[in-house]
């Protein structure tokens, strides 16, 4: 209930600043240069970011070699809003002084508040206090929640090591954990990651050839997990995981799109057409990924005869929400597709698999769909393996393209 009433207090101040015009000369200077801001997850545990206040008053968030640019920021006088790109999240805080901002980052949709601090000047993610044991660099088996049945599943990390500093993912069969970026003090390792969405940390014991730690994702979840050394560890196919049931050969919806035309795949602008189905929602992150990918292919690739539809599953508490969201992830990634609202009020997978009741089940977001120019589906592709998995994702751009050209030139 405490946390209602914080949530509805911010919400409501924030409501009236971002709707107030200020001149020039109300807004407080955001100091230009580095930041290091912190976000608090369980056990009494701090998940480090790194930021950059430009001179324009706009920022850099940096995980490894990923760089997010956020043009969203709104002061007046002690108070400040940042808004994520594409994601529903945003930081509202306080500037205690000129060097410290106190407040939280806030997930309506989901009722999530996670306190967040940031400080100026700093500019290590995690301290360096010892030289490291080990070297993790390579290929590492990984099982999450291995004495939990219901929760228990597999992943493979990938991790380069450069003195103290490591920088890598996971990868599990439905995606990856996308740009960790840490230290190993000892044998005591240190990941985190902060997109706007995703806020993870994973703390670990490291031998030569064990990891023993727990993974943090926000305030709202904590799981253990163990790794061991396995250079020739491999995850099952992605193209095994999802497929239709028996006596279904092709996929069938009508969803509205964000001028509410109803959308089905019998309209006539996917007819004899090679079509890519993307199951996904505006909130995930591996999704953004995905969606930039199929932006780029399709601007390179036009009128090749293929045409893609995206199926969101939205958790925003109500069909006009969603449609914003759905909006402003087209707007930002500058998207030409349609993507039409499948579900809203919950990302459950359970009851997205009732919406398209011919899959086995909806494993993943994202989840793509190939149908060849006859309407038959012909390969069901769990998750994404995004940039941070290097050279997977290469290999899943050019066997993605390969099997687009085959089914265009049947």
């Amino acid at each position: 209930m405490k946390t209602g009433i914080k949530l509805f207090t911010i919400v409501f101040l924030f409501g009236i600043i971002s709707c107030k015009k200020e001149k020039p000369s109300d807004l407080i200077d955001f100091k230009s240069g580095p930041w290091k801001a912190t976000l608090e997850v369980q056990d009494d545990k701090k998940l480090p970011f790194l930021i950059e206040v430009m001179e324009d008053q706009t920022l850099r968030i940096f995980n490894a070699e990923e760089t997010i640019d956020v043009d969203e920021v709104i002061i007046n006088k002690d108070s400040i809003l940042i808004k994520f790109p594409v994601f529903e999240g945003y930081i509202a805080g306080r500037f205690i002084d000129s060097m410290t901002i106190s407040g939280s980052f806030i997930k309506n949709s989901l009722d999530r508040v996670v306190p967040f601090t940031a400080k100026y000047g700093e500019q290590d993610r995690f301290e360096i206090v010892s030289k490291p044991n080990h070297d993790i660099t390579g290929n590492w088996e990984t099982v999450f929640s291995k004495d939990n049945e219901e929760d228990r599943y597999i992943a493979k990390g990938t991790f380069k090591q450069n003195g103290n500093v490591v920088t890598g993912t996971f990868r599990t069969t439905t995606g990856d954990y996308r740009y960790l970026e840490g230290v190993l003090n000892n044998d005591q390792l240190q990941l985190s990651t902060f997109d706007g969405a995703h806020a993870f940390l994973f703390n670990a014991k490291v031998t030569d050839s064990s990891l023993n730690g727990y993974f943090y994702s926000g305030n709202h979840w904590k799981e253990p997990f163990v790794a061991k050394r396995n250079e020739n560890f491999k995850l099952p196919s992605e193209d095994s995981l999802t497929f239709l049931k028996e006596g279904y050969d092709t996929l069938k919806f009508t969803f509205p799109d964000v001028e509410g035309n109803q959308i089905s795949l019998t309209d006539e602008r996917f007819k004899d057409k090679v079509v890519i189905v993307q199951i996904m929602g505006t909130w995930c992150p591996n999704c953004m990924d995905e969606t930039k990918y199929y932006v780029a292919y399709q601007n390179k690739n036009k009128n090749n005869g293929a045409e893609f539809v995206a199926l969101a599953f939205e958790y925003a508490k109500t069909e006009e929400k969603a449609f914003k969201s759905i909006k402003r992830l087209q707007q930002k990634l500058k998207v030409t597709y349609p993507i039409l609202l499948a579900q809203y009020g919950t990302s459950d997978k359970q009851k997205a698999q009732e919406k398209l009741p011919m899959l086995n089940h909806v494993l993943s977001y994202p989840t793509t769909i190939f149908i060849d120019k006859k309407g038959q589906v012909r390969k069901i592709h769990t998750g994404f393996n995004g940039p941070a998995t290097g050279q997977k994702y290469v290999d899943f751009k050019k066997d993605f393209e390969d099997f687009v050209n085959q089914l265009l030139k049947e």
